[in-house]
């Protein structure tokens, strides 16, 4: 599938896609092969048109949400929500001070805020109002590392403890699934920076060695070998991360990779929605039409 099906830019790069021969998925104990697409050496550099830059020093985490909303902490850990092209529209407090580690905002109706130095996990709507609050030591012995809300608002955590993958029900106050997962680990010392659950797979960023995908049983799959990443996006059937040099696009299905330069060279990490793209810098955000 082209990028430009899902990324249209005036005068972009183009690239025929290559996808990997039959079979080529990597079954559950190797790392799944990436296809690297070439670009055209002849093609203009992708256009991004700047429509705004919100000033917000050294921001934190962010996301986006289905309807294109974008969702950033600033230094004191204040969530701050903008519209798709950026215009001001909530912002969240918390009452008690704490790191902001993670901000998901991927659920349909929920924003899920982690504070990792007090292991608490506190719930909003779409309007930055406070619905639920969770302390994970009232149910977990252990280090909650990332957590991310399932689509049925059961949470998907890392313990970090005891290196095992687990899907919580707050309804009925118990743990459902555990995966564990020293043995795909082996001896390597792992960093884990992000979790999401996409398209029915689960997906567990390890910045030391890559992206290790589950199913959404927490069954393992597959491994990319992606390392050095804290964040990953998702778009259409593509899953997006910054790299060095650009943007990379990684079909989700036939593993195909393309990559889109950036028009800044400074930017920390990069969201993309359907209309607009974010790039959060030292010095706040710039939002570009794409």
């Amino acid at each position: 599938m082209l990028l430009s099906s899902f990324f249209s830019l005036p005068g972009a790069a183009r690239a025929q896609t290559t996808a990997p021969a039959a079979g080529s998925i990597a079954p559950a104990s190797q790392a799944a092969p990436v296809v690297t697409v070439p670009t055209d050496p002849e093609a203009p550099a992708g256009a991004w048109v700047l429509v705004r830059t919100i000033a917000l020093a050294q921001p934190g985490p962010a996301s986006l949400d289905r309807r294109g909303n974008l969702y950033v902490t600033d230094a004191q850990n204040n969530l701050h929500q903008y519209g798709p092209d950026g215009q001001p529209l909530n912002t969240f407090s918390p009452p008690l001070p704490g790191h902001t580690a993670q901000i998901e905002a991927w659920n349909t109706a929920k924003v899920l805020v982690f504070y990792d130095d007090r292991q608490q996990a506190v719930v909003l709507d779409r309007f930055l109002a406070p619905l639920a609050e969770l302390r994970w030591p009232d149910y977990l012995d252990g280090q909650v590392r990332v957590l991310t809300l399932a689509p049925d608002d059961r949470y998907w955590l890392l313990n970090e403890s005891d290196l095992t993958l687990r899907q919580f029900d707050q309804g009925q106050k118990r743990f459902t699934i555990t995966t564990p997962l020293d043995l795909l680990i082996g001896r390597s010392r792992p960093d884990f920076r992000f979790l999401r659950e996409y398209q029915n797979n689960l997906y567990l960023v390890d910045r030391s060695s890559g992206i290790y995908v589950f199913d959404n049983l927490g069954n393992y799959r597959k491994k990319l070998p992606l390392p050095g990443l804290s964040y990953v996006g998702f778009r259409g059937d593509e899953l997006y991360y910054l790299a060095p040099d650009g943007v990379h696009f990684l079909h989700l299905y036939t593993l195909a990779d393309r990559l889109l330069p950036l028009p800044v060279t400074r930017g920390q990490q990069v969201l993309v929605g359907e209309q607009y793209a974010y790039v959060l810098t030292a010095a706040g955000v710039q939002v570009y039409k794409i």
